[in-house]
């Protein structure tokens, strides 16, 4: 039976750092420690064209290990390059066990993985936003897709004195402040807003007026979220699975996400939706200053 790792779709979000990490637990389990025996690709592009001789140089490689970095997947192989992938916004990598019925030819198939264990992955992507590229392993943090990315918010160095630095003099809703890669890594929508309710913090408030006691409320409150949206599978809002098939559920824990106008589940008053930047944004404002 097949298994399918995704990214969600509600409202155009791309999938975020606990949908990334879940889908990376899933394909880990069937790449790590393995031989690619074969590679092809469908045509010559997602959201940009695939490197020089793409598949070729992906063929017989080993797989060392498979990272994840902010929204990206880093797949290190054993000469010297890592494959770096993004989902974009409708990305899906189907897993299909060795002497699975043929798949990986349907019209969004784009690219098939096999490995020497004759277990088979294939990448779909409809709207093709989403990324493959290669790049020398020693050379990532230099890339263009990591160089200045900030801290991962999992990490034991994100802390509340990390954040209030990266926030100073910043003259940005703290909600958008998050938003920003360069600030932490790997947030979205979706968490940001469950996170600063867990920590009370309005998103309209100036993200420098966080630094102090409210990121030392804020740091925890990024960190649980995430951990138990990654424990609960990630959020399933349209197609998102994990690597078992299984819908993520954490999506049924939200606080205030999608919940305009239900009652806050601390005070009862109705959960408010404003738009910022152009993206959704929920939030108590009696719970939340």
């Amino acid at each position: 039976m097949a298994g399918s790792v995704a990214g969600h779709g509600e409202l155009n979000e791309m999938p975020e750092l606990p949908e990334v990490e879940t889908v990376r637990l899933g394909l880990a389990a069937a790449l790590e420690g393995r031989r690619l025996k074969r590679v092809e690709a469908r045509r010559g592009d997602l959201r940009k064209p695939f490197p020089e001789r793409f598949a070729a140089r992906l063929a017989g490689r080993s797989v060392l290990s498979l990272r994840r970095r902010a929204k990206y997947l880093l797949l290190d192989l054993d000469h010297g390059e890592t494959l770096i992938m993004h989902m974009g916004m409708s990305g899906r990598f189907t897993i299909h066990a060795r002497n699975a019925p043929a798949s990986g030819s349907g019209k969004h198939d784009h690219v098939l993985f096999e490995t020497d264990e004759g277990v088979r992955i294939v990448f779909t992507d409809h709207r093709r936003f989403g990324l493959m590229t290669l790049a020398p392993t020693e050379e990532l943090d230099a890339h263009p897709l990591f160089e200045g990315v900030g801290p991962e918010p999992l990490d034991d160095d994100f802390t509340p004195a990390v954040l209030s630095a990266a926030l100073k003099g910043k003259r940005t809703p703290i909600k958008a402040a998050l938003l920003d890669q360069r600030v932490v890594a790997g947030l979205g929508n979706i968490y940001v807003c469950e996170a600063l309710f867990r920590a009370r913090i309005s998103p309209k408030r100036l993200a420098a007026s966080v630094a102090g006691a409210r990121a030392a409320r804020l740091v925890p409150a990024i960190k649980a979220v995430l951990n138990e949206a990654i424990a609960a599978g990630g959020s399933s809002l349209r197609d998102y699975a994990k690597a078992d098939g299984e819908l993520g559920y954490f999506q049924h824990r939200f606080r205030v996400y999608g919940r305009e106008k239900k009652p806050c589940p601390v005070c009862g008053k109705p959960i408010r939706r404003i738009v910022q930047a152009g993206r959704s944004t929920f939030f108590c404002a009696h719970c939340q200053k």
